[in-house]
């Protein structure tokens, strides 16, 4: 794998890992859901609980100052944090219509959104290929299934998925 994929892939990481390390520590401090405790018609929650503002501002924080570090300018660090974030949101949206619980595993439904709609976006800019997008991807699942479990060891994470 070249380098600039190495950094579109850690920019990706940072985008969906920020949020869990802000929330080990703050713990519950300044964690308002970002669908407010909503629910639909059918009582499941637009998003659940675990989808935040704070999640949302560390992601674009701390993506914009990684995006920068390495190199690349203050609104692709932006946009790489919102469409990796988008996803993730989606994803969510899509397990409380499946009636899962907030946080419950779902392989693949949690990382590929998160990590393929900020990946077309780097094809756009970078005009990367297709196998390049499927790379990220494939790359960026692996390493979230590893580093989660091993975040859990080490009692970052709350859950080894």
């Amino acid at each position: 794998m070249s380098t600039s994929l190495a950094y579109l892939v850690m920019l990706i990481l940072v985008a969906n890992g920020a949020p869990i390390l802000i929330r080990n520590i703050l713990g519950d401090i300044a964690s308002y859901p970002l669908d407010a405790g909503k629910t639909l018609r059918d009582g499941t929650p637009v998003l659940g609980h675990s989808k935040t503002w704070r999640g949302i501002f560390s992601s674009v924080f701390f993506t914009v100052i990684v995006a920068y570090v390495l190199g690349y300018d203050f609104i692709f660090g932006l946009v790489i944090a919102i469409l990796a974030m988008s996803g993730d949101l989606l994803s969510s949206f899509t397990k409380r219509r499946l009636k899962m619980r907030p946080s419950q595993k779902a392989a693949f439904l949690d990382q590929i959104p998160e990590s393929l709609l900020p990946a077309l976006y780097m094809m756009l800019v970078f005009s990367l290929t297709w196998q390049d997008v499927v790379s990220i991807v494939v790359i960026f699942i692996v390493l979230e299934f590893v580093l989660s479990k091993m975040l859990y060891r080490l009692g970052i994470r709350q859950r080894p998925y």
